[in-house]
């Protein structure tokens, strides 16, 4: 499976803090809004990732993150002129795709649960058409909303419904198998102007072909496109971070607990970030993991 990351976008409703910086570099407490979405990819076992930005922010992925080799991933990189609808990512990247399946992932959306890699690695094994994950919230008029029936087959989704059918809000992480290319060249753009995810899903709904994987209790979503919840996620990490010890989505960890660098790359890492806190984590994983620095 190839992944990709919508990281595009001009980030209004952030504005001033977005007019000269890309949302998904701004800081979630220890690190870079979009290290968190990376790190739903390579849990799900994802090596090959491309990372969809506009032209002008894109310079600045590239320099936080290169060809993404220091953490054992292939990153590439593809421009989204302008903010023409979640479904582009896939015209923009059918020749990175190719004959694979994909995962989407929104550059703003922050995952956390236990078991949470199991389970993204169990829906990939097993995907046939479209795995959406579902996320009880309590104003899923805000969303859109998917309804699935007693065994879990996803019967209907609706876009900001005014009487939603569930509470089940439909996040920003898709699972897709190839046909993804072709039905996403064949969209029209909705009225406004882009081509809307939600008929991606419709198409694969209607052949029956579409299942919602509910994260329900223990687990966390967030999505950060408002100061006060981009304040809610920073703080959320951080209480996390400070209360058990440990770093969620620390990219140089990933990668070494799922094999792709060694302990002393992992050091090396950690050392070069030394003089923050974070770093120092990424050092002391490294050591506790063998690493002969």
């Amino acid at each position: 499976m190839k992944g990709i990351v919508l990281a595009g976008g001009s980030g209004t409703r952030l504005h001033p803090i977005t007019q000269a910086v890309s949302k998904q570099l701004l800081p979630v407490y220890d690190k870079p809004m979009v290290y968190y979405p990376i790190s739903v990819l390579m849990l799900a076992g994802i090596r090959e990732i491309l990372l969809i930005s506009t032209p002008t922010d894109l310079p600045h992925f590239r320099r936080l993150l290169g060809d993404g080799s220091q953490f054992g991933l292939r990153v590439e990189y593809a421009e989204q002129a302008e903010p023409n609808g979640l479904a582009e990512a896939f015209v923009i990247g059918a020749d990175f795709i190719g004959g694979d399946t994909v995962a989407l992932v929104l550059g703003d959306n922050i995952f956390y649960g236990q078991g949470f890699s199991r389970m993204l690695q169990e829906q990939v094994a097993k995907l046939d058409g479209c795995v959406l994950f579902g996320y009880p919230v309590k104003d899923p008029e805000r969303y859109g909303v998917g309804e699935v029936d007693a065994g879990g087959t996803l019967v209907s989704i609706e876009e900001k419904p005014s009487k939603p059918k569930s509470n089940k809000a439909i996040t920003g992480l898709y699972f897709y198998d190839n046909r993804v290319v072709s039905i996403a060249s064949e969209l029209k753009p909705s009225p406004r102007g882009e081509l809307e995810i939600t008929d991606v899903n419709l198409a694969y709904l209607r052949e029956g072909r579409a299942n919602l994987v509910d994260l329900g209790r223990g687990f966390a979503w967030l999505d950060t496109g408002t100061h006060d919840s981009l304040l809610e996620a920073g703080q959320f990490v951080q209480v996390l971070e400070h209360r058990q010890g440990v770093r969620i989505a620390c990219l140089e960890e990933i990668a070494l607990r799922m094999g792709l660098i060694t302990p002393d790359q992992c050091y090396r890492l950690g050392e070069a970030l030394s003089k923050s806190g974070y770093g120092q984590y990424v050092m002391n994983v490294a050591r506790e993991a063998g690493a002969t620095a």
